[in-house]
């Protein structure tokens, strides 16, 4: 006779407005015996506002292994368990991948229970492509590793969507017009569903500008899309990149960035800095 095993569920809740929450996750958060919650203070506001009072386990990233174990052990029990995250669909640059693992590898059914998210919302809002995207979530916060990621993907024809952080917003903004230029779209989704939920679409210089000349717009949460690079200006800069690796192996940068420039016609500056970028790769 086998023994069942309880159920995770991950469950998506709320990014801002409360009301976006599911009736399916309602009935759920009364059902389980316990909820994994990132931050239990931040989750309390949506369940006293449903007038709630599950049994609420902290599971972040700073006591992940050891709320796998207590989980685990809940679920081989026979007990359910909804995992969520602070806001919107959990795993989505938040913890839990590793307790998920765990039950998929243990025969722990894992069950989605699909909400809001902030990545699926920007992108349906911005008018750029999705067919095909690209989800880098949060940058590494050392400007220099920050700047290498963005180079890496230079050439990338896919939509890129990143999370940022109201104290990076600005410098995010500096790198971007560094490595992808001035006139690439940009689009700006913050603080969604909430009160100051803005959307704005421009191009990189002007995003800047719009949001250096209004510190409020430098407040909240982000969701950055950059638009890809079209297939025929990726054609231009592969042929670039090639030209001036060749040259990078007899000549000096300088001298390298300067003949390239000639031959291609891009800017001696941008191959200035894809040839410190190439040299960096070394």
């Amino acid at each position: 006779m086998s023994i069942r095993t309880g159920t995770l569920y991950i469950i998506a809740t709320p990014i801002g407005n409360l009301e976006d929450i599911s009736p399916r996750a309602l009935h759920l958060f009364q059902q389980v015996k316990y909820i994994a919650a990132e931050d239990t203070r931040h989750s309390k506001k949506l369940f006293d506002h449903y007038s709630l009072a599950p049994r609420v386990l902290s599971h972040h990233k700073f006591n992940e292994r050891k709320s796998e174990k207590k989980l685990i052990k809940f679920l081989q029990a026979g007990d359910d368990v909804a995992l969520i995250s602070d806001a919107g669909t959990p795993l989505i640059s938040d913890p839990g991948a590793g307790l998920v693992k765990l039950c998929h590898s243990m025969g722990i059914r894992v069950i989605p229970v699909p909400g809001p998210s902030a990545l699926i919302s920007a992108l349906s809002a911005a008018g750029l492509a999705t067919d095909k995207f690209l989800f880098e979530g949060f940058l590494p916060d050392k400007p220099v590793a920050r700047l290498k990621r963005l180079r890496d993907l230079a050439y990338e024809t896919r939509t890129m969507v990143f999370y940022e952080a109201p104290h990076r917003i600005l410098n995010f903004l500096h790198d971007v017009i560094e490595v992808f230029g001035a006139g690439r779209t940009v689009v700006i989704a913050r603080e969604l569903t909430k009160k100051f939920e803005t959307i704005k679409r421009a191009n990189a210089q002007e995003m800047l500008a719009w949001m250096q000349q209004d510190e409020n717009q430098q407040k909240g949460e982000f969701v950055v899309m950059v638009e890809g690079i079209a297939k025929q200006d990726r054609q231009t800069s592969l042929e670039t990149d090639l030209i001036l690796k060749l040259l990078l192996k007899e000549l000096p940068l300088k001298k390298a960035a300067s003949i390239t420039s000639k031959i291609t016609g891009e800017s001696k500056n941008t191959v200035y800095q894809l040839g410190l970028h190439l040299q960096n790769k070394k």
